[in-house]
């Protein structure tokens, strides 16, 4: 297991070649340690306790001779005096195809109880992002199968999306559907990242992978709950390194999930913490925006191939200007947002269609046809929510029958952008519906034209092709 050495292969390492030194303080998950011959460099892996079990990565150099690190693991069974090794490296991690179908922590070990990976190649968890000159500047659309998102925010191949919301309104739903349809209809890898969440629903998202036959395409890289803060912090840089071999070594597209940025922003703060630092607004890490910057920056297209990723960030108390949800829009291409109101209407995906935004939803990318009936479809639905207070004070009656035309499109398109998942199928017992963009913009359109005006609302929810709709009416 990587736990059990100390050199680039995770093999022993030769007594002659060893930088040893010894502990001289520990307080929680902060290590310093003295090297009296050669003090390693900053992100150095170092290795303590029995076995080498203790995993230490190097943060500041105190002086000439002692360093301070973040440990990784549990810090039980280390004292004053212990000896800590040098490993004369970074934290590495396995990369490959060797690791599709498999569940792996930040040290590249299985958790899945599955065989151990075998000598694969491995590559430091700490990589610059590709040049500028390599990137691919055109924008393309990245079809998602999701009536909401492929009309109203359209996705960019190689770029970022955020799904923004509170606690319990579907992020995670919406991403376990997004790696159901890349694996089943774009033939791609998808490369799933949990920071800082529930165990219980890495082992539910596994289960569920395993049972639809997509888990041989899928990558799963955890960072759970209870791992101590360093861990948390370093696990969405592991699976970057792993999606960059499958986007350069192996020129495949990638699609990367994360949940949740917001975690990794938590534990940023935890170890700045840690180390003294002197926090910033609301709590926060002063180097807050560096170290998200690091890990956005990563994520981008090549000419051999894309990472396109879809990020989930918890927004705290569904406050949109918290620090974590302000810092993290400023790397996003599209910003997908839910809505707890739209989820307790059971309209899902509960995806806000007015806040939601997207940089490709301009004509020259996504085409002047699609532009307009998005447009035309936003302008309805703003109109209608002008008119919700007017409704609920004087009565539908009392509108005027303009208005109340623009009430009957709106709640229709409300109810067409529902859409049944794949991966919710056992709880709601309705067929997943993968819907592409043209059949998506037909329905939209000819509910604008007022097709299906004299249509009742229910036969529009939770349908896939407005033709559905049609045949459930029995309207000619």
């Amino acid at each position: 297991m990587a736990g059990d050495g100390i050199n680039a292969e995770n093999g022993p390492v030769s007594s002659g070649t060893e930088n040893c030194g010894s502990i001289v303080r520990i307080r929680g998950s902060v290590i310093d340690a003295h090297f009296p011959t050669q003090i390693p460099d900053l992100n150095n892996e170092l290795r303590a306790g029995e076995g080498g079990k203790v995993v230490v990565e190097v943060v500041n150099h105190l002086d000439a001779n002692t360093i301070r690190g973040i440990a990784l693991t549990p810090t039980e069974g280390l004292f004053r005096g212990s000896v800590i090794t040098d490993c004369g490296r970074p934290l590495m991690v396995p990369v490959g195809k060797e690791l599709l179908g498999r569940a792996l922590n930040v040290f590249g070990e299985t958790i899945d109880r599955g065989e151990e990976i075998g000598n694969v190649e491995r590559r430091s968890i700490h990589q610059e992002p590709v040049p500028l000159t390599r990137q691919i500047t055109k924008m393309e659309v990245f079809y998602t199968g999701i009536k909401l998102i492929d009309v109203l925010a359209p996705l960019e191949r190689g770029g970022k999306a955020g799904l923004f919301g509170g606690a319990g309104v579907g992020k995670t739903v919406v991403i376990m559907e997004l790696i159901h349809n890349t694996v089943s209809k774009h033939q791609g890898v998808s490369l799933f990242c949990g920071i800082g969440e529930r165990c219980r629903e890495g082992e539910e998202l596994y289960r569920e992978l395993s049972d639809t036959g997509e888990l041989k395409n899928t990558v799963l890289v955890f960072g759970q709950m209870n791992d101590p803060p360093g861990a948390r912090f370093r696990v969405g840089h592991a699976a970057l390194t792993m999606a960059e071999y499958f986007r350069d070594d192996a020129q495949q597209d990638v699609l990367l999930l994360i949940d949740n940025v917001f975690r990794f922003i938590q534990a940023g703060s935890e170890v700045s913490g840690l180390m003294g630092r002197l926090p910033s607004r609301l709590g926060y890490q002063p180097t807050l925006g560096t170290e998200l910057a690091e890990l956005e920056e990563r994520i981008c297209s090549t000419s051999s191939g894309a990472i396109t990723s879809v990020q989930a960030v918890y927004v705290p108390a569904d406050d949109f200007t918290d620090p974590a949800a302000v810092h993290t829009f400023g790397h996003l291409s599209t910003s997908i947002v839910l809505s707890r109101k739209r989820a307790s209407e059971g309209l899902y995906p509960a995806i806000d269609p007015l806040q939601s935004r997207s940089k490709l939803l301009v004509p020259h990318v996504v085409g002047h046809r699609h532009y307009e009936i998005a447009q035309a479809i936003r302008k309805t639905l703003a109109q209608y929510e002008e008119l919700k207070d007017i409704i609920a004070m004087l009565g539908l009656e009392e509108l005027s029958q303009e208005d109340r035309g623009i009430v009957n499109r709106a709640r229709r398109l409300e109810r067409f952008l529902t859409q049944p998942f794949f991966v919710t199928e056992q709880f709601t017992s309705h067929e997943g519906r993968f819907v592409n963009l043209e059949n998506a913009l037909e329905g939209c359109e000819r509910i604008l034209n007022d097709e299906f005006v004299d249509v009742p609302e229910s036969s529009l929810y939770m349908i896939g092709t407005i033709d559905e709709a049609k045949r459930e009416s029995k309207v000619p």
